[in-house]
């Protein structure tokens, strides 16, 4: 095997929950190779550097194709199909982005608990 489709290759490594979603991300022109767009039926070949974004939160993911696959295989031997290349920097912006976004508990937090309800029509509860 030469080349393998990016939307499969991505699916198969684990960047991406589905292969919908590694297709919609390249049609979305947010997978690059070289600084151009991939679309999702590109060929991928082995030494081939990707950027692409992270399914959740900012930042821009950059791997090299080491094992080209086309089904998706077990996290212990995806892991060993690509070479993580992102920054250390950017790794570190994420994580404190997603710790940020986890402690921040304000707002409407949907559904009130058991508490919240039992409060609603009493002078100073929930909603006053």
């Amino acid at each position: 095997m030469e080349s393998v489709r990016v939307d499969k290759w991505l699916w198969a490594v684990r960047l991406f929950k589905t292969r919908g979603l590694a297709a919609k991300a390249c049609e979305g022109g947010r997978v690059k190779r070289a600084g151009q767009a991939l679309k999702p039926a590109a060929k991928v070949k082995i030494d081939d550097v990707i950027e692409l974004p992270f399914p959740t939160g900012p930042g821009t993911r950059i791997v090299k194709v080491v094992e080209l696959v086309e089904k998706r295989v077990g996290a212990p031997r995806a892991a060993e199909c690509h070479e993580e290349l992102t920054s250390q920097e950017t790794i570190d912006q994420r994580i404190e982005s997603l710790s940020e976004r986890k402690h921040r508990r304000e707002g409407d937090q949907g559904r009130p608990t058991k508490r919240d309800r039992r409060n609603l029509g009493k002078p100073g509860g929930f909603f006053q």
